[in-house]
């Protein structure tokens, strides 16, 4: 694979960035990843769009859809006990650690393996125990900026949702994406091709009402 720095956009309450997460470090380890945890929230709200959990039906299916993923790729997943559910303290965590592969590892792990929730008193206490964290830590001025700022750099390049990556400007946005990713990273020439090109740059022919 050619040399490439990646932004890897992700936020803790989704399934599919977790998924993606698996993939990349069993797949493709070499990969050099910027590791830029983000609040989906804020993102939705940035282009007033509901998330997939705001939607009954998408909600029941993305959760069947993630489960089916795992099992076809071989990937250790289990549901919390509630989702969504407020991600701020695994974001601010993982940014209080440096937000190293190792800990976001852990954090994935904690949510996504083990299921269990940063509401989850006794176990959240024993996961900062376990880190040399408290909670006054993740809590500090400084760290709530660092994720602000992750979110408006997000939304200068361009991304609207997660899990999203982020290479020479190219955005591979979701799990589905991964594929699409790995083959740009090595160099595939159909990111070079003229269906490529007028894929960014296809016009509109009309557009949805709005209602009211």
């Amino acid at each position: 694979m050619n040399e490439h720095v990646i932004d890897w956009y992700f936020d803790f309450i989704s399934p599919y960035a977790y998924l993606q997460w698996q993939r990349l470090r069993r797949e493709a380890p070499q990969l050099k990843l910027k590791l830029k945890p983000v609040l989906f929230a804020g993102l939705l709200s940035h282009y007033d769009h509901k998330g997939p959990a705001e939607i009954m039906p998408k909600r029941n299916w993305t959760y069947a859809h993630c489960l089916w993923i795992a099992r076809q790729h071989d990937i250790p997943m289990k549901l919390p006990s509630a989702h969504p559910f407020n991600p701020l303290p695994l974001l601010r965590l993982s940014l209080a650690l440096g937000a190293t592969e190792d800990i976001v590892d852990r954090l994935f792990a904690y949510l996504w393996r083990e299921g269990l929730l940063p509401s989850d008193e006794i176990a959240w206490q024993d996961l900062l125990d376990e880190l040399l964290m408290t909670q006054s830590d993740i809590s500090t001025d400084s760290i709530k900026q660092a994720l602000h700022d992750n979110c408006e750099r997000a939304i200068a390049a361009g991304v609207f949702g997660v899990p999203t990556a982020v290479v020479d400007g190219q955005l591979f946005w979701g799990v589905d994406a991964t594929d699409m990713l790995l083959g740009y990273v090595a160099g595939d020439p159909f990111f070079s091709s003229e269906g490529y090109a007028l894929a960014h740059n296809l016009p509109t022919a009309t557009q949805r009402k709005q209602i009211g």
